[in-house]
């Protein structure tokens, strides 16, 4: 019955992150309700261990479909590894408590922008090229990247708001590189804590199956009905968050 529930908590989560990020909103709860006594590392990195598989497949998706600019990803991706590494170090150290109480606040200002911004993200003008496109994606990469390994939420949804508004792309290309880039950070994030034996590699088997398949029904989505599609989802998923982190940092 365990694993029954936290598959079909993958399968909706795999579906949900490959359009605009947010998938741990669904799998980590389900996760942390279904083994209440586990250690909060093993369930953050079979939750890792399970959605690497459906970030890589959107990635995979989106290539095919949508023109990546592997000059700026590929050296961003890099760049978010490390930094995604650096984290996951720093919060065996440091408790990331104080940044609870500061995440709603932060979506709150995301969603505020991109609903005042109503032609934010519906077209795809990228600001930069060559070079300076890729140091500054290697700039969102380091700083995402750093926060998804050393606290996590929202981290699809930061990346995707941020290529849209730094970089110029719409929607659906920010989402294509959102994938790329939080597969690097959970790539790092799962070193980690397979190192320390965090990882239960038993129930990752059948929840990583789920999230490619929920993966590749919403990367279906998203390509089909374009970037007013993932712009539409963004908002719903980053108001959930803001209730979600909000709940936990105050009302809990």
């Amino acid at each position: 019955m365990e694993l029954l529930v936290v598959t079909l908590a993958s399968l909706l989560a795999g579906f949900i992150d490959s359009i605009v990020g947010g998938g741990g909103l669904v799998l980590v709860p389900a996760l942390f309700a279904t083994f209440p006594h586990a250690a909060p590392a093993t369930l953050f990195g079979t939750n890792k261990g399970a959605s690497v598989w459906g970030t890589s497949m959107a990635t995979l998706q989106y290539a095919r479909r949508v023109q990546m600019p592997w000059h700026a990803l590929a050296p961003a991706a890099a760049a978010c590894f490390v930094a995604s590494m650096g984290g996951a170090w720093l919060v065996t150290v440091v408790s990331p408590h104080y940044l609870r109480k500061a995440l709603p606040l932060v979506l709150l200002l995301v969603l505020a922008y991109t609903l005042a911004k109503k032609e934010l993200g519906r077209s795809h003008a990228p600001r930069f090229a060559g070079r300076q496109e890729a140091l500054v994606a290697s700039g969102i990469a380091v700083a995402i990247g750093f926060y998804d390994g050393f606290f996590g939420p929202g981290t699809g949804s930061f990346f995707v708001f941020l290529l849209v508004r730094l970089l110029g792309y719409d929607f659906l290309h920010a989402s294509a590189g959102a994938k790329l880039l939080n597969t690097a950070s959970n790539l790092a994030a799962i070193v980690l804590f397979a190192y320390k034996g965090h990882v239960w590699w038993h129930f990752v088997v059948a929840m990583a199956l789920a999230n490619v398949l929920g993966s590749f029904a919403g990367t279906h989505l998203a390509l089909k009905h374009g970037a007013g599609f993932v712009r539409g989802v963004f908002i719903v998923v980053v108001s959930s968050l803001i209730a979600k982190t909000s709940w936990d940092a105050f009302l809990r």
